[in-house]
């Protein structure tokens, strides 16, 4: 009997998915664990692996085309069964999909129930309404586009919303394989259509499904949660001289942030209030210590998450920060490492800002905006010297932090900054 295969829910946050690539088609025979397509959610693209055994009879979302969690993505059944009352009781009303492949009849010659349903009659790709038809990239090592090389599925996606050419790519990839860093590259070279003095120019480029999430969540988080905002300012000198100390023995690099979450993960724990949810009904205190570190990609944030990080080294911290971003940016992330956060720092200091307010991260009730060390003078001992100084602001949901709570909180986050021995004990 027939199975139909409904678009999964990869992510907490997903609602909706992009078919990045299939890397079957229809009358392909497929396995149970066998990856039937590559799909990209709001955080990262992943490997979609079938559930059943049986032969590919349809394809419900095309290549780079978007469909809501739960609606139908392929069926898969016995060779030359009739799948039209499926059809027929999903309300699809769409014929089976033959992708471009199938111009060689092969696979749809045996199946006689398939004469039936009127669509087969002509099995060409015009009844489906994808914006982008002719890019598909099922047949993988048989026909790539005009440059006659492979092409990732994140440099296709990115190349169709970019509107860049793919025959006039050079792939620097494994066997001359078009990826990421040859489309970012390509963007890069001036082009005929650029940005010309005098002339009305604009470039209008769809919505990806990371920016469409971060938009609805954010929104969601700055009109529904009543912000308020705390700024403190931290003596940096003790924590720049401890770095550099750390630093200098070799090994793994410490940075500003991963002293700022070190000592936020230690005032998390002295003050659990600062660490909880808001679930409408009720406030979840969280005793233990999740903190979400903003990353920025290139289609817009993502918060990998260093989990019970008051237990961790300042060494570890770094060695996993960096880790994580790198996956974060590649978009390798898994769920394990994004979810279940219960604070959220986003520190903007390397870009040169100096002070910033961020939006809560739902479900945190807190996010800290941490700005770049500045070199300011500073009044010590009585005599104005030069000083480290860093800005850090805390947004808190009023819901459930109160103004009290914040500043305390800030105390001790601003104390283990500027006697870092502390956070050895």
């Amino acid at each position: 009997m027939a199975e139909i295969v409904r678009m999964p829910k990869l992510s907490d946050t997903m609602t909706e998915g992009v078919v990045a690539s299939w890397l079957k088609k229809v009358g392909d025979r497929v396995k149970s664990g066998e990856i039937l397509a590559e799909i990209e959610t709001d955080k990262a693209t992943m490997e979609f692996e079938s559930f059943f055994d049986g032969v590919l009879l349809h394809i419900g979302v095309q290549t780079g085309s978007t469909a809501p969690v739960d609606s139908l993505l392929a069926i898969l059944g016995k060779e030359g069964e009739d799948i039209s009352a499926l059809l027929a009781a999903e309300g699809s009303g769409i014929p089976i999909t033959l992708p471009t492949p199938v111009a060689t009849p092969t696979p749809v010659a045996t199946p006689t129930p398939v004469a039936t349903p009127t669509p087969v009659a002509t099995p060409t790709p015009s009844p489906v309404a994808t914006p982008t038809p002719q890019p598909q990239p099922q047949p993988q090592s048989q026909s790539p586009p005009h440059p006659h090389a492979p092409i990732s599925p994140l440099a296709r996606r990115l190349a169709s919303e970019r509107g860049i050419d793919l025959a006039k790519v050079r792939g620097t990839g494994e066997g001359g394989r078009i990826v990421r860093r040859d489309i970012e590259a390509y963007r890069e070279q001036p082009v005929a259509a650029g940005a010309v003095s005098g002339v009305e120019s604009f470039e209008e480029v769809a919505v990806t499904q990371m920016r469409k999430t971060i938009a609805r969540r954010l929104a969601e988080s700055k009109f529904t949660a009543p912000h308020f905002y705390l700024t403190i300012s931290v003596d940096m000198d003790a924590a720049m001289e401890a770095r550099a100390t750390i630093n200098a023995g070799g090994g793994v690099k410490v940075s500003v942030n991963d002293l700022v979450i070190k000592a936020a993960a230690l005032a998390l724990k002295k003050h659990p209030a600062v660490n909880s949810s808001w679930l409408g009904d009720k406030i979840r205190t969280n005793y233990h210590v999740h903190i979400g570190v903003a990353v920025a990609v290139e289609d817009g944030l993502l918060v990998p998450v260093v989990r019970h990080a008051d237990g961790k080294s300042l060494s570890s911290i770094g060695t996993e920060v960096k880790a994580l971003a790198t996956k974060a940016k590649e978009k390798k992330l898994q769920p394990a490492e994004w979810e279940g956060n219960t604070f959220t720092i986003s520190n903007l200091g390397m870009f040169g800002i100096e002070e910033f307010t961020a939006i809560i991260n739902p479900p945190d009730a807190c996010i800290l905006a941490v700005g770049g060390v500045q070199q300011v003078p500073v009044v010590k001992g009585g005599a104005v010297v030069p000083g480290s100084v860093m800005r850090m602001t805390l947004s808190c949901d009023h819901r459930v932090v109160d103004g009290a709570t914040g500043a305390a909180f800030l105390q001790d986050l601003k104390g283990f900054l500027e006697a870092p021995v502390r956070m050895l004990a």
